[in-house]
């Protein structure tokens, strides 16, 4: 009885009990927990950041794509930059940086 004694009387109410245990659980045993859910959002901003970026690509591989089939010069250009090709008359220089 004197161990019960000389524990404050506000950590052997019953209600502060269960909400520390209540509180515990979820923070740190939970299928959920405080942990896990920190990482699913780092990952979530992970991946809304890479879509965000493929988006981007997406949108300028359209408009190039539009280009070159619109304009006949843009796929002359497309063609000797990207593929090294050349005219029969043409003589092909190709300087590495």
């Amino acid at each position: 009885m004197k161990i019960l004694a000389s524990i404050p009387l506000w950590l052997r109410n019953k209600y502060f009990l269960s909400g520390s245990v209540f509180l515990a659980w979820i923070l740190f045993f939970d299928d959920r927990d405080m942990m896990s859910n920190m990482a699913h959002n780092r990952e979530l901003k992970q991946l809304e950041q890479s879509r965000d970026y493929y988006r981007k690509q997406i949108e300028a591989t359209q408009k190039e794509l539009d280009l070159l089939k619109n304009d006949p010069a843009v796929l002359e250009k497309y063609a000797r930059e990207k593929y090294m090709m050349k005219k029969d008359n043409e003589d092909l220089f190709i300087i590495k940086n």
